[in-house]
């Protein structure tokens, strides 16, 4: 019987500095945005404006996670507003449907 060598089909690649560092970089904007909402909500008073701000920065990271970690940034245009301009329909969805049942609420009682 020969002796075969074992070997792994595993390679090794150096490591890549630029992707580290964009990695870096993203968690440290996603940690920014996130330290900013955390402040808003235990200094600010609750209302529109709070609810508002919320939602914007929320919409905000969900597009950047969609740039970076879905890889959406180097893809086609159309294909990141297919994505991005039903999330907008869906938020305005929500607003007007809250608006609506706040209305036939106030107008039953």
């Amino acid at each position: 019987m020969a002796a075969h060598e074992n070997k792994s089909a595993l390679e090794v690649i150096p490591r890549d500095n630029e992707k580290i560092k964009k990695i870096w970089k993203t968690a440290g904007i996603l940690l920014a945005i996130t330290v900013v909402e955390f402040i808003m909500a235990f200094t600010m008073d609750r209302g529109l404006l709070l609810y508002f701000l919320f939602i914007a920065l929320t919409i905000w990271k969900a597009k950047y996670i969609m740039m970076e970690f879905m890889h959406l940034g180097e893809e086609a245009k159309p294909l990141f507003y297919s994505i991005i301009v039903p999330l907008i329909f869906l938020v305005w969805l929500v607003i007007a449907l809250v608006k609506e049942g706040t209305d036939i609420f106030m107008y039953r009682w």
